[in-house]
């Protein structure tokens, strides 16, 4: 396969590639994370609105992108336009966060798990940054988390976030929590579809090599909320998986499997992580 094309993670990875990520992408990737971790940290000891730290951020996640070895495609980057929104993008890799940091153009925030809060470093970063938890295994605290999230848009910051709640086993989208429909319905935001293409290649769950691929990040028209109630959380998370979806089968080279697809959006929407 070439290396301009995308396909399946060989398995295993080549020598050669096993080698170059152990001694170089590996150590690099660890060792720029340090290195910006620790300017970010330095920075949000001298402002309040996060926006050194959030350009520091960026250039962590364009340096980490190269070290990878991606080549990043952004598809319709016009619709990348700064505006208070929830981005919403499914979950294959530890390299998405990388992807998204370095290439939406604005200041915005991550909603993530808030077990990251726990790890030393980049809890404190996550802490210091200003994003956002969000409890998944405690329903009751789900809904303060959530409000938490609602509270940042209010405030005029765009978020981002993973609808499937952690990342992809095999490629394919996982089922989708109702939290980003919730946030969306309650602040009267717009939800803006994207979809990443390829970081599921360059690193799956569970793998510590990297294998250098295109990485291709698609971005849908954004869907309104305005005039929505708190009743309409299951469709719009529907309408949401639904063009997340067709942006990434468009431009995967994997096949949608419709039935799984249908049994993953009713897991999802009958998950109590996220109650309403």
């Amino acid at each position: 396969m070439s290396r301009n094309t995308l396909g399946p993670r060989p398995s295993p990875l080549p020598w050669y590639e096993r080698a170059l990520s152990l001694c170089l992408r590996a150590p690099a990737i660890l060792g720029f994370t340090a290195i910006f971790g620790s300017f970010s940290l330095l920075a949000s000891l001298f402002e309040t609105d996060g926006k050194w730290q959030h350009r520091i951020a960026q250039r962590w996640a364009r340096v980490l992108v190269r070290a990878g070895g991606a080549r990043l495609n952004i598809i319709h980057p016009e619709r990348l336009q700064p505006q208070l929104a929830v981005y919403a993008c499914n979950h294959l890799s530890y390299m998405d966060t990388p992807v998204l940091f370095g290439s939406l153009p604005f200041q915005f925030r991550i909603v993530a798990r808030h077990d990251l809060w726990k790890l030393p470093f980049i809890g404190w970063h996550l802490r210091r940054s200003g994003q956002v938890p969000v409890n998944v295994d405690n329903p009751r605290a789900s809904i303060a988390s959530l409000s938490s999230a609602v509270r940042t848009l209010k405030a005029g910051m765009p978020l981002v976030i993973f609808p499937e709640g952690g990342r992809s086993r095999d490629g394919h989208l996982a089922p989708f929590l109702n939290g980003p429909a919730f946030m969306a319905i309650r602040a009267q935001v717009p939800i803006v579809p994207m979809a990443l293409i390829g970081t599921h290649e360059l690193l799956p769950i569970h793998a510590g090599e990297l294998h250098p691929v295109p990485v291709t990040l698609a971005v849908g028209e954004p869907i309104p909320t305005t005039g929505l109630s708190m009743k309409e959380v299951d469709s719009l998370t529907q309408q949401l998986m639904d063009a997340i979806a067709n942006l990434y089968y468009q431009h995967s080279y994997l096949s949608r499997p419709v039935e799984e697809s249908e049994a993953a959006l009713e897991a999802g929407l009958a998950s109590p992580s996220l109650p309403l």
